[in-house]
């Protein structure tokens, strides 16, 4: 067995005993138990951008028929979708945000057993134009307000937020004029992130918050310890991994979330890509810099893409500090910066990364279903990965967990 799926084993599973009992409660001897995982405790992310447009019907024709294959290879393998909170596109225009188009999103993936993540609450890019000019302290105000009114209207749909992104260079990003950089620089980092995470834990205490960014070194090392030495609450912390210029490889990656881990909070690889076709050069520094009229897909680079989506989510689901690993794409339509990074073909036929990918989540690192028998005092022993199982007995179905403490179910049958 490979190393890092020895540890997915050790780290991932658990047990449940089920006991098979009769309408009277009697324990039921020596009868078959079909036995089947229903969903994974380990968050296997995406975006869910291509979806909005067929979650409020405003597609059809072919191009309805091609989402809702898309919808069909997304449901398969992903457990997480993370939808478009940019602030400058939500609300463009000042008072007129899109909610309800998203929320009509949030609940199509709920529907369809998918939890939500909202990406961000707070960043310096994709901002609306009508922030500029305005006093800082009336910034301050605005993107309060917009916190507290996004994580309540969505509350209960979209209940795990990127509640600030990428701080390390807020203060000091130039590329381009906006209005949070001003208040980050006057604010200073830490103040700007406790703005950021008090409002939205204010507005909703049970959400997950996270402190998200692409920024690696030790300068995010020394933030993070800065917030928490200021008290400030952080539920997971958010690690971008964009790879167009090439897999970075197992050691460096777990070298890297081996730093993070340190500080004993779960660890979201919140942005992750691996190309398949020609890599980006390794001198540019910013991705964004690479302008290219076209980034095509090609049988060596899918190949490749493959092996490195097999190694990359096997080592990342092999660390214990690792929660959730979330993939920034589903397709190559409309992927950042043209890169060839989806999954999928933007006619919708899967790469061979897809492939590698649902045989891990849905083979490999999946239970059942299988039948057990159970044994004289009425129970069957079930061992599996952790998350959403479903037991069957002469027709009815109880539904149970696999957590990382062992658990006893009633099952009648």
């Amino acid at each position: 067995m490979h190393g890092a799926q020895q540890q997915a084993v050790a780290h991932r599973t658990g047990t449940a005993t089920l006991t098979v009992v009769d309408r009277d409660g009697a324990p039921v001897p020596d009868v078959d138990v079909t036995v089947e995982q229903t969903g994974h405790a380990f968050g296997f992310g995406n975006i869910g951008f291509d979806f909005v447009g067929l979650a409020n019907d405003e597609v059809d024709g072919d191009e309805r028929d091609r989402l809702e294959r898309l919808a069909d290879l997304y449901t398969d393998v992903f457990t997480t979708a993370t939808l478009p909170f940019y602030w400058g596109r939500f609300e463009p225009e000042r008072g007129a945000p899109d909610t309800v188009r998203l929320q009509a999103t949030a609940r199509w993936f709920r529907d369809r057993g998918v939890a939500l993540k909202g990406h961000p609450l707070v960043w310096h890019t994709v901002q609306p134009d009508w922030l500029l000019g305005l006093p800082l302290d009336e910034v301050e105000r605005l993107q309060r307000e917009r916190i507290r009114r996004e994580v309540g209207d969505f509350a209960g749909l979209v209940d795990t937020w990127d509640a600030i992104n990428e701080v390390v260079i807020m203060p000091v990003f130039a590329n381009g004029d906006n209005a949070i950089t001003p208040l980050a620089r006057a604010k200073g980092r830490i103040p700007t992130i406790r703005m950021a995470f008090e409002e939205a834990r204010a507005t909703n205490p049970h959400a997950t918050l996270l402190l998200n960014d692409f920024d690696l070194s030790s300068a995010y090392e020394c933030l993070i310890e800065g917030v928490l030495e200021a008290g400030v609450q952080i539920d997971a912390i958010g690690l971008q991994t964009h790879m167009h210029q090439g897999y970075r490889g197992e050691e460096a990656m777990l070298a890297m979330v081996d730093r993070f881990a340190r500080y004993g909070l779960p660890l979201h690889l919140t942005e992750t890509s691996l190309v398949s076709g020609d890599l980006m050069p390794a001198d540019v520094v910013d991705l964004n810099d690479h302008q290219v009229d076209s980034w095509p897909s090609t049988p060596e680079g899918e190949a490749r893409q493959a092996d490195e989506v097999e190694r990359h989510y096997r080592s990342l689901v092999g660390h214990p500090a690792v929660e959730a690993v979330t993939y920034w794409g589903i397709t190559d339509a409309g992927a950042w910066l043209g890169a060839p990074i989806g999954l999928v073909h933007a006619d919708g036929t899967p790469k061979p990364s897809y492939e590698a990918l649902r045989r891990l989540v849905k083979d490999e690192w999946w239970t059942g279903p299988t039948v057990l028998r159970t044994d004289e005092r009425g129970q069957v022993r079930v061992h599996g990965f952790r998350g959403g199982y479903r037991a069957a007995v002469r027709g009815t179905a109880t539904d149970f967990a696999i957590g990382r403490q062992a658990t006893e179910v009633a099952v009648t049958a």
